[in-house]
């Protein structure tokens, strides 16, 4: 029963990360895809790609820039901090909410 609860959860958050990346303008397949995705995500906020490099390789940094990179990449669709630290935490929960909820991404 908790694999079957696991696997309807992994399956929900892969659809709601596809459904994401379309609301930014990227294609689906680009959200599933693990480290592309963040790739893709420092794109869209506009940082430099050596990011991913720290994100990957650099201990504790990688905790920060990649707390900033989501932080920036939810303030794109009008979330603050506090959805910011709830994703953080319950990501399984809110970012459902982003996929299929009315927030539209704005790239300013």
């Amino acid at each position: 029963m908790v694999g079957l609860i696991y696997l309807l959860i992994v399956v929900l958050m892969l659809v709601s990360m596809w459904k994401i990346f379309e609301k930014a303008g990227r294609q689906g397949w680009e959200g599933i895809i693990p480290i592309y995705n963040i790739y893709v995500m420092l794109q869209i906020i506009n940082r430099p790609w050596w990011w991913l490099l720290i994100i990957i390789f650099v201990p504790i940094a990688n905790i920060v820039f990649s707390f900033l990179m989501l932080r920036e990449f939810l303030a794109k669709f009008g979330k603050g901090v506090g959805f910011t630290i709830a994703t953080i935490f319950f990501g399984f929960i809110t970012l459902p909410m982003l996929a299929f909820g009315d927030a539209t991404f704005k790239n300013e």
